[in-house]
């Protein structure tokens, strides 16, 4: 089933409160190889049969080569719907219908509906940040960004 989202529902979907169930550490640490790079998943299920999901990939070869992303999955839908994609400095990026110039930094996707309307990934569009340079950082910005909340005991710990 093909997944259609207008700007709207993305950002309805981006603000939803979600709850991570493990340490950030675990899933960091936990990452298994393959195909040359390093990854982990953490799904958060949602009342109403849908979900969201954490996906950390980082290149074995290039520290610099990683995305930290938020998908979400719909009710009786296989498809992860790709919210947003935070990518390390690794590759040259060009928002093709903004007609921008190509740059080479870290950046952040975001899904959007002009995009998926052209037929390319929902989440080509991309800006240039500077909040982040690691992957551990770049998680951290998409859990501010994205409310996601760390579980409960852990941030019992961070109040101390």
């Amino acid at each position: 089933m093909d997944v259609f989202l207008t700007d709207i529902q993305i950002r309805e979907l981006i603000s939803m409160h979600k709850q991570m169930s493990v340490d950030p550490d675990s899933l960091f640490s936990g990452m298994k190889e393959k195909k040359g790079h390093k990854g982990a998943e953490h799904e958060m299920p949602q009342s109403d049969g849908s979900s969201f999901v954490i996906k950390v990939r980082v290149s074995i070869e290039n520290s610099m080569d990683f995305s930290v992303i938020l998908g979400y999955s719909p009710v009786r839908s296989t498809r992860l719907f790709l919210l947003r994609r935070y990518n390390g400095r690794s590759h040259e990026h060009k928002n093709r219908l903004e007609n921008e110039e190509l740059f080479y930094d870290f950046h952040i996707h975001q899904a959007t509906e002009k995009y998926q309307r052209e037929g390319s990934k929902e989440e080509y569009y991309a800006e240039k940040t500077g909040r982040y340079s690691t992957p551990r950082e770049a998680f951290n910005c998409l859990i501010a960004d994205c409310n996601i909340s760390l579980p409960p005991e852990l941030q019992l710990k961070l109040g101390m």
